[in-house]
Order: C-alpha cells, then sequence, then structure tokens
C-alpha cells in the first residue's frame, strides 16, 4: 500500500511563492492499496490536481472519503474531471449531518447548486454513488478495510483507519484534542472527563499501532489558546497521540494557511526540538505536495 499527498493545507487554498515547497492546496490523500484500489481522502483543492494525473490512467474507479463537510475539505469535488468521463466511477462515502438529517449525497447537491456552479450532476456522465457510513463500522474497499471513528470538530468528522495486507495508515482530517469546560469543583466535570476518555479511548483504538499517522497540525502550542474551540490540533498534540498509541511515523499536515513554507519549518524544528528526546523510533515529518509514501 502507498499513499501521495496533493493538498496539505487547511482552511483556505495559500498558493503562491511563500508556500511553493510545501503547496498550498487544501486536503486530498491519494491511497493506493496492493491490488490497485484508489481511495481518496478529502476533496480539497488537492484532488484537481489529482484528477489530471489520473487522466492518463482511464477509466477511473475511486473511492473518495470525506472526513468532513467544511469547505476545504470538499470544494474540490465539482472539479473531479472523471465525474465527467463516462465509464468512470466514483464512490464517495461519509458521515449522516445531524444537523441537516441528510447523508453524503447532500455534500455533492449543495456545491452542484446553479447558484454555486454551472453544471448539474445530470450532466456528469462518470457512474456516480453515495454511501453514508455507520459510526464505527468498518467496510471492505478493493482488498482493504476502512474503518471510521468520530474525532472533535465542529461538525462531525470522521477520522480513517485504512488497513491492508499487514499495513495500515489512519488520517484524522480535523481534529482538536480534547478539553473538559468545567472547572474541577464543578458537579459536571467528572461525567464529562468520563465521556471524554471513552471517546479519547475509541480514536486510540482506531489508531493503535498505525504504520502512518497523517494529523491536523494547524498551530503551535503559542497559537493554540486563542484557537481553542475551532476544532485543529497542535504539533506538540499530534506528536504526544502518535507515541500513546504506538505509530511508526506521523506526517504533520493541515498546515495554516497564513505560514509561509520558511515559518513553518521554523515552527517544525522548534517542535522537534523539544521532543527529541523522547521520540524513540517515532519518526515525524512535515507533509508536502507530492510526497509519496511506500508501506
Amino acid at each position: 500500500m502507498k499513499f501521495r499527498f496533493w493538498g496539505v493545507r487547511g482552511s483556505i487554498p495559500s498558493p503562491g511563492p511563500r508556500t511553493a515547497r510545501y503547496g498550498g492546496n487544501t486536503t486530498c490523500i491519494e491511497v493506493r492499496t496492493d491490488d490497485g484500489t484508489l481511495i481518496i481522502l478529502d476533496g480539497g483543492t488537492g484532488l484537481f490536481p489529482l484528477a489530471q494525473h489520473l487522466l492518463g490512467k482511464l477509466p477511473v474507479h475511486a473511492n473518495i472519503f470525506i472526513t468532513h463537510s467544511h469547505w476545504d475539505h470538499i470544494h474540490g469535488l465539482p472539479f473531479f474531471t472523471p465525474l465527467f468521463i463516462k465509464g468512470s466511477r466514483v464512490r464517495l462515502h461519509g458521515a449522516h449531518d445531524p444537523v441537516t438529517g441528510h447523508g453524503i449525497e447532500h455534500v455533492m447537491g449543495v456545491q452542484l447548486q446553479n447558484s454555486y456552479f454551472p453544471v448539474s450532476e445530470t450532466q456528469m456522465d462518470a457512474t456516480i454513488e453515495y454511501r453514508t457510513l455507520d459510526i464505527g463500522v468498518p467496510i471492505e474497499v478493493g482488498d482493504a478495510q476502512v474503518q471510521n471513528v468520530v474525532m472533535n470538530h465542529p461538525v462531525t468528522n470522521l477520522g480513517y483507519r485504512i488497513a491492508c495486507r499487514g499495513r495500515s495508515l489512519f488520517f484524522t482530517g480535523d481534529h482538536e484534542p480534547w478539553h473538559n469546560p468545567y472547572a474541577p469543583d464543578d458537579p459536571a466535570f467528572d461525567a464529562c472527563e468520563a465521556h471524554l476518555a471513552a471517546r479519547q479511548d475509541a480514536i486510540d483504538a482506531a489508531m493503535r499501532g498505525v504504520d502512518a499517522l497523517i494529523v491536523d497540525c494547524s498551530y503551535t502550542r503559542e497559537e493554540y489558546p486563542s484557537k481553542a474551540g475551532w476544532g485543529h490540533g497542535t504539533f506538540d498534540a499530534a506528536i504526544e497521540m502518535a507515541l500513546r498509541v504506538g505509530a511508526k511515523h506521523l506526517y504533520c499536515t493541515h498546515h495554516e494557511p497564513t505560514r509561509s513554507d520558511d515559518d513553518l519549518e521554523a515552527a517544525f524544528a522548534d517542535v522537534l526540538a523539544r521532543h527529541r528526546e523522547h521520540l524513540g523510533g517515532l519518526q515525524v515529518h512535515l507533509a508536502f505536495e507530492g510526497l509519496e509514501v511506500a508501506l
């Protein structure tokens, strides 16, 4: 199994000379299983260059797994060129939205409204299927198994574990470390603490022992207090999580859009310097567009 990053920025695309080394496209990861099954994690703007790459391998049979419905993770979907090519088959997987009551088909339907996009789904020649996932229930995709777990984000966000023939990766999508909003002397503190511990245990179990852990590392620990509640993580929290679950490699992604490549490298170097003595065998990497990893 192998995977490749096509988009590594978060929140909004940030192309330009300041982000040329690591890339300015938003989240999209291509996964190829051992039998060649194509799994795509999220449909940010990185989905468009991936689509252009796939045009040399028609027809395309793709399984796209959406972590959540925020724009930076879906706004490449209408520009996924195989959707317009007869013989291609695209299956979109994702969560039920408890707010709207809709399944994953709503993500495409909203974007293809005439007010926002000039082409309707009826004009797309590919076979398009939708699969709204049951929380915590794994499914088989080709020779791989895809398991999901709910992360911590303002909307339902599924983290995905993909396992194939003894190798595995986990992608968080957007995830913020858990925080108990109650003071320790509040009567609600203990119940909330137990609830958060159970949620964390479920996430840790889904991540346990993965070869590659791909994590939202939007902020530094100094930046985080002013961003608390926005649904994003820190480099430090990602390293702590990777060590706790016994991951072999950690890939830091969802880079803050205002951070230049130089600033990104400086923040990363500072974090590694703090944690270096405690990493053990954990390898920590900064994700960049075009980075391909074979497991």
